[in-house]
């Protein structure tokens, strides 16, 4: 047997395993993709009624975590990306100053993944940049690391 292929992880019983990281989200994969698409609802009325603080708290709120909701991730991305889009360049620290840390943490996972995502950057890349950029003058170089080592993804 080749030492290649023995998995000795199997026999360390001090692993760690990814689902020990953190807590799963305790909704099924069906209930957090209605959420998600109840929510972009929500956030697309704010955006009409001009409410984009708002908007961005209602997207950045409870987001999809864990295995098995991809389309809901995907789809909070959407309509988090939305939101960046349709917001004046003057009205992003006003906006970002409105968020709790977590929100401003969360939103940063956001801007991140976007900005990971094929095909993304040639459509709101200029925006995610200066979002990214405004979020660490309002939230500091803390948040960048914060989420850097959270395990949670959104």
């Amino acid at each position: 047997m080749s030492f290649r292929k023995i998995d000795i992880d199997a026999f360390d019983e001090d692993v760690l395993q990814e689902s020990e990281l953190y807590e799963p989200d305790p909704r099924d994969p069906a209930q957090v993709l209605a959420d998600a698409r109840q929510k972009q609802g929500t956030v697309r009325s704010a955006l009409s009624r001009g409410d984009i603080s708002g908007a961005l708290n209602i997207a950045l709120d409870s987001p999809p975590y864990g295995p098995n909701v991809d389309e809901a991730k995907n789809l909070t991305l959407q309509t988090v990306v939305s939101v960046l889009n349709s917001t004046k360049g003057t009205e992003i620290p006003n906006v970002l100053k409105s968020l709790s840390q977590d929100a401003q943490d969360t939103l940063m996972k956001y801007i991140y993944k976007g900005m990971g995502m094929p095909g993304w950057g040639d459509v709101s890349g200029s925006v995610l940049l200066a979002w990214h950029e405004k979020l660490t003058d309002v939230a500091g170089t803390g948040c960048i690391v914060r989420v850097m080592s959270d395990r949670r993804t959104v």
